[in-house]
């Protein structure tokens, strides 16, 4: 149904979603080398590092469609890793300009690590269920 609702063919959104995924993970490796920098490293890894994760989630967009990507990712399944998401990639963002935080950057940038995580792995049938689990006899 996506395919005939565009004009990109499969491969070209093939194509399209390794070109956007591959940006993504340079800005999130060029973030991570930057952040050595001094006084501004932070703020350009918290830059970098967003830009790095919005690139990957839109390189999606390329394979589903913006409409069914929308609706997917505010599936009640996927809702609160969504907003945690959403919410972590502008406080980090906040907290480098306009606060001037450099310490709630880096937890906002951990925070979206993780919740992309898990907003990733809820499209694997049972994942969640297995992280869960690991996590469970790790901790007991």
């Amino acid at each position: 149904q996506v395919i005939d609702a565009t004009s990109l063919s499969w491969g070209t959104r093939v194509k399209g979603f390794i070109a956007c995924f591959a940006i993504g993970c340079l800005c999130s490796l060029l973030g991570s080398c930057l952040l050595w920098i001094p006084k501004k490293g932070l703020m350009l890894f918290a830059v970098f590092y967003t830009l790095g994760n919005i690139a990957s989630i839109g390189s999606t967009l390329f394979l589903m469609g913006p409409v069914k990507q929308l609706k997917r990712m505010f599936e009640p399944t996927r809702l609160i890793a969504t907003t945690v998401m959403l919410l972590c990639l502008i406080l980090t963002l906040c907290s480098a300009f306009w606060w001037h935080k450099q310490g709630l950057a880096l937890l906002f940038c951990i925070l979206q690590f993780f919740a992309l995580a898990w907003y990733s792995i809820s499209f694997i049938p049972f994942a969640r269920d297995a992280v869960k689990k690991c996590f469970a006899v790790c901790l007991s």
